[in-house]
């Protein structure tokens, strides 16, 4: 059995890393502020975890809870989304500079591997695709907070590269796409679209859905996760994980339309706006596939990862649908229990406040 921390492991790609960890039997410590999400029952799992609510930007509790002896840490504590950049960006700033300055310590005292999750936004909106992981970051202005996710885990990558070099840390930098998949949050492409029209409320897609995406399925993603944690070739570099296919906003509105999600002809289909710009920019051929970079292919695929052809166009769609039904499904369950409970309980908190 081997021990692993996983920071930021209540979050999206976190707990799915978790439960994949713990499914073949490791000791696990999540390291994360925030609840353990409903959707995972770690208890089904042969492996143990053990979950320490503290912030990664104080070095004394990430400190304190990290064991002696750890095989690999996977830092992927971070403020994510477009909707907090823009509302938080100073948290956003601060836990992924301050944790990832904490996090290479904990490891240099235990001999531990750092695994970085960072993100395709490091390149901004650079023209040239498809990226190699050394191509030039191409920003907007310090002034737009839409900027401040891809700085700052830009500087994390930094800091990670400059332990590395200096201490000697065996660490690894990967850059996510798109990733997609059951537990996410109604903030992105996939999982807002979703959430949509489980609501009954049609999807909103801009400029016709021309915009093209490289979307990753979680599962995907966790195994090259792992694989890069295990692989010593990996130690030193910087990869990108996406998927193959390039798939349109409108194929992913139709694709949900057939699971019957809705009707696709519905689609309320808005101009470019401002808030439109400020969510998506003008830079939609960003998210394409990197597969032809060459470190990207000598790596990974000596991992094991890249598969002998494309992934089909977002086969796990389905599996991601049937997980939002099963939450609201709860969540309508719950609602019903509160309100058959209300008059019961506001009937004895009158009672006590009589006595």
């Amino acid at each position: 059995m081997s021990r692993f921390v996983v920071t930021g492991g209540c979050g999206f790609i976190g707990s799915h890393l978790v439960e994949r960890l713990l499914a073949r039997g490791d000791d696990v410590v999540v390291v994360d502020a925030a609840p353990w999400p409903h959707e995972h029952d770690p208890a089904r799992h042969p492996g143990t975890v053990r979950h320490v609510r503290v912030d990664v930007r104080v070095p004394e509790q990430l400190t304190r809870v990290v064991p002696e002896r750890v095989e690999a840490i996977f830092h992927l504590a971070a403020t994510v989304g477009v909707d907090r950049y823009l509302d938080r960006p100073l948290e956003v700033v601060d836990t992924a500079l301050e944790g990832t300055r904490n996090v290479p310590h904990a490891a240099e005292r235990t001999g531990a591997k750092v695994v970085l999750a960072s993100t395709s936004e490091v390149y901004g909106r650079n023209p040239d695709v498809p990226w190699h992981e050394d191509d030039d970051r191409v920003l907007g202005s310090t002034t737009a907070h839409r900027w401040c996710y891809s700085t700052s885990k830009a500087l994390a990558e930094h800091v990670t590269f400059a332990f590395a070099r200096l201490h000697g840390l065996r660490a690894t930098v990967l850059r996510y796409f798109n990733v997609y998949g059951p537990g996410q949050r109604p903030a992105f492409v996939i999982s807002r679209g979703v959430h949509r029209a489980l609501r009954g409320v049609p999807p909103v897609v801009y400029d016709d859905g021309g915009q093209t995406r490289c979307f990753t399925f979680v599962d995907d993603a966790v195994e090259a996760t792992l694989r890069a944690a295990s692989t010593p070739a990996a130690d030193g570099l910087c990869l990108n994980i996406g998927g193959s296919d390039e798939t349109s906003v409108r194929e992913v509105v139709e694709t949900r339309g057939k699971m019957r999600c809705y009707d696709a002809g519905l689609a309320i289909n808005a101009p470019s706006a401002d808030d439109a710009q400020v969510y998506y920019g003008n830079f939609e051929e960003e998210f394409r596939n990197f597969w032809n970079n060459s470190n990207y292919y000598s790596v990974l695929a000596g991992l094991g990862y890249l598969p002998d052809k494309p992934l089909p166009k977002l086969r796990h769609m389905p599996e991601a649908v049937e997980t939002v039904h099963r939450v609201f499904d709860r969540i309508r369950d719950e609602q019903k229990y509160l309100l058959n409970t209300l008059p019961s309980c506001h009937e004895y908190l009158k009672a006590q406040h009589t006595r």
